[in-house]
């Protein structure tokens, strides 16, 4: 199973859904907390889903469960903590919300990309989430675009 991760910040719109669409990617997972920042230009929640149809023939979802609590959001941006922290928190929440579990595996079976905002994945938690499913679910090929 091949699952993807996109950041959409430094990315044109072009460049973004061009990326989506050469890679045939049918579904938008948003693992993003806060996805309505008029910050997100293109990448809101309320235009994505009609873009993604239109210029990708791809499907959009919000997954809530896969984004970090403000809280821990918070303690990173905002307050400047370390990325140790914040992964640290991160990966225990989602232990605690047993995501591998409380995600359908299934729908991974139509190719998917985790987006999020951030435009490389190393300090982001896209890819943290990814690592994790790749360790709970047998056969997980991560690509980040």
């Amino acid at each position: 199973m091949e699952i993807y991760s996109i950041g959409f910040t430094q990315k044109s719109a072009s460049e973004f859904f061009g990326t989506l669409k050469a890679h045939g990617i049918e579904r938008l997972l948003d693992v993003r907390l806060n996805n309505t920042s008029q910050l997100a230009a293109f990448a809101k929640q309320g235009d994505l889903g009609y873009f993604l149809r239109e210029i990708c023939e791809a499907a959009y979802e919000h997954e809530p469960l896969l984004a970090p609590t403000q809280e821990i959001l918070d303690a990173y941006k905002k307050r400047k903590g370390s990325w140790d922290v914040y992964e640290g928190a991160f990966l225990a929440l989602m232990h605690a919300r047993s995501i591998e579990s409380n995600i359908n595996k299934e729908s991974f079976a139509r190719k998917t990309v985790l987006l999020c905002s951030e435009a490389t994945p190393e300090h982001c938690h896209r890819r943290l989430v990814l690592e994790y499913l790749q360790k709970c679910w047998e056969g997980v090929e991560i690509h980040h675009l």
